[in-house]
């Protein structure tokens, strides 16, 4: 695949595969994802490689989730709701591989929910978290809401996407939705530290150690499909347009006038 949206490199054994999309804040569109399911696969199934590191272009953002320009009712690609997030989220579990999130500044959004899907995720201490679904007529049925609660606990979860809040490193620190925190310039440097660790350890013990705590969510991405099956319904009713009308326009939604 001739990638587009995405960088593809490999260092000392570790894949970083960065979502190159700064002037969208490294927001997704159909294409991006195609992009990064293809080089999960390349990069998971390749015995030389013993670690994928996710992360996003440029200083402000790991990623913000799907870019609202390409999205009018529906997404601009393929899959449920125009966008193949069960296959790229099932890809990040499935390959056999230790998956890091490199969060040096915004993971917002869907950009929140594969942090919370990676193995790991590290971040620089200007990294910033949290949901927006509700703000601009969306929400993750599916493993950024089930796994999401599992992470952080089921209080916080609700917290995060009922009140759609920002949450600075250190607080995402302390909720568990990270694992640690260092300064800004030191990001790549703690990244290919735990991944020379990583290179050290047996791949086939990793490989299955990750089966094995996948085994425990396994049934989240049965109730991933069934509910973008009921977002995507979703995205056809004047509530969720209103949401990314609002977004585009820079107002205040007004949700209630078109609630069923």
């Amino acid at each position: 695949m001739d990638y587009q949206d995405i960088l593809y490199e490999v260092k000392d054994g570790a894949a970083w595969i960065t979502i190159n999309r700064p002037d969208k804040y490294n927001a997704f569109r159909g294409q991006t994802c195609e992009e990064l399911i293809h080089a999960f696969n390349r990069a998971g199934w390749d015995k030389s490689i013993g670690v994928i590191v996710l992360a996003g272009a440029g200083d402000k953002a790991f990623c913000t989730g799907g870019d609202q320009s390409a999205h009018e009712g529906q997404y601009d690609g393929r899959g449920t709701i125009g966008l193949p997030m069960e296959d790229l989220h099932s890809i990040i579990r499935d390959v056999p591989k230790p998956v890091i999130a490199r969060v040096q500044g915004y993971a917002i959004g869907g950009g929140n929910v594969l942090a919370t899907i990676c193995d790991f995720t590290i971040a620089g201490d200007k990294a910033v978290f949290g949901q927006v679904g509700p703000k601009v007529g969306s929400v993750d049925p599916g493993f950024g809401t089930a796994f999401l609660a599992r992470v952080v606990g089921e209080k916080k979860a609700r917290e995060m996407w009922y009140m759609c809040r920002r949450y600075s490193a250190e607080q995402a620190l302390v909720m568990g939705l990270v694992n640690t925190v260092v300064p800004h310039d030191e990001l790549d440097t703690e990244i290919e530290k735990w991944c020379a660790e990583i290179m050290e350890k047996s791949p086939t013990a990793l490989t299955i150690a990750k089966r094995s705590f996948n085994m425990d969510t396994e049934h989240q991405r049965g109730i991933a499909g069934m509910g973008m099956y009921a977002l995507s319904l979703y995205y056809d009713t004047e509530e969720s347009r209103e949401g990314g009308n609002a977004f585009r326009e820079k107002r205040t939604p007004e949700f209630r006038k078109y609630q069923r």
